[in-house]
């Protein structure tokens, strides 16, 4: 189940605006702490302040009813939950973390958004993470990211061989895949393919995930163990 958390229900004033400038100047707005923090803490079934006094230029008005703040009636956080913001600061995000992370019960993920958050949000989370070495406007579609990743490896979801045979399930990508016809525009498939030799096809995906791993990820294939059975493929593969 995905629950999605305004965080600006959890902001006070008529306007609840949940960024302010940064302290030292510069372009952009900030998340605020209080906000974000209230928010957080409602997804981990703590106690947050009873009520929300705005202490900036808006209203001042107090709002003490969950119904007059627009806050979930109820959050179930029962079991022990892992919090990850997803920042450009965080570790990159990889198919061993997403393994990591399907062995939660909860997942609490924080998106960032405008040119960050106050810096003491960050010690409240479990751990940051990066998508990638690239700016977006939010971390909605980093959560995204993560959410697919991980909700696929939860039982049920998909085949159990369809995941174990995937890029990244080794540490290398996965072999190139071929369906009908047999040959399209002169162009045929693999012999071996269609040999119908189990062990032959076996040792032929491994050989071809070693040589793509090798040429277009070579970041991987340095961390990865060859075995002395995948020594022998390249070898042979390489003349």
């Amino acid at each position: 189940e995905v629950q999605i958390i305004d965080i600006r229900n959890y902001a006070p004033g008529s306007f609840r605006h949940i960024d302010d400038s940064p302290f030292g100047g510069g372009a952009g707005m900030v998340m605020r702490c209080q906000p974000v923090l209230d928010a957080l803490r409602a997804c981990r079934g703590e106690e947050i302040p009873s009520s929300i006094v705005d202490t900036s230029e808006e209203t001042g008005k107090t709002m003490t009813s969950e119904a007059e703040r627009g806050l979930p009636e109820k959050i179930d956080m029962s079991s022990a939950s892992h919090t990850v913001i997803l920042a450009p600061a965080g570790i990159p995000y990889t198919q061993k973390k997403a393994h990591e992370l399907a062995k939660a019960d909860h997942l609490i993920l924080v998106c960032g958004h405008y040119e960050g958050m106050d810096a003491r949000i960050y010690p409240h989370a479990d751990e940051m993470i990066s998508i990638g070495d690239y700016v977006l406007t939010g971390g909605e579609l980093a959560a995204q990211v993560v959410i697919d990743s991980v909700v696929r490896l939860l039982p049920g979801s998909l085949r159990e061989a369809s995941t174990v045979e995937e890029s990244f399930e080794n540490g290398l990508l996965e072999y190139p895949q071929y369906t009908q016809p047999a040959v399209y525009e002169g162009e045929a498939v693999p012999e071996v393919l269609r040999s119908g030799d189990h062990e032959r096809i076996r040792k032929w995906r491994l050989q071809q995930s070693l040589l793509l791993t090798k040429k277009v990820r070579p970041d991987l294939f340095a961390a990865h163990d060859l075995t002395e059975e995948e020594k022998h493929l390249l070898e042979e593969a390489e003349g």
